[in-house]
């Protein structure tokens, strides 16, 4: 079975790249249909991971880190929250696993991962 993180990301550009890098690396990359539709398409595609920006359009990535850890079928899922900037406090606080700090290193990410989903 595939390695399955989701990428909620809206700068297309780091979308790609993402997806790129993921999939080199072995993942399944899964894209939300929105931010909005976060919780539902997780309970859906089951992913080990994810990947978010703490500052969607219109939506804090903080916030539906808040409805992941609400949510029993969801609370589990490895969480890695990014910025441009730090809300390494505020991550950890709500649950967030890992903060990582826009730009980052592809390295960087991949090895933040955890071992069950990383290669």
């Amino acid at each position: 079975m595939a390695k399955r993180i989701m990428v909620v990301e809206e700068e297309p550009i780091l979308v790609e790249l993402l997806q790129e890098l993921l999939a080199f690396e072995g993942y399944e990359v899964l894209l939300p249909q929105s931010p909005d539709t976060l919780v539902a398409d997780l309970r859906n595609e089951h992913p080990q991971a994810v990947l978010m920006d703490v500052n969607l359009d219109g939506v804090s990535g903080l916030d539906l880190l808040d409805q992941i850890r609400a949510d029993d079928d969801l609370k589990d899922i490895f969480v890695v929250l990014s910025s441009g900037l730090d809300y390494e406090r505020e991550s950890k606080d709500r649950g967030a696993d890992v903060f990582l700090m826009k730009p980052y290193m592809p390295d960087d990410l991949v090895k933040l991962l955890p071992a069950e989903t990383a290669l």
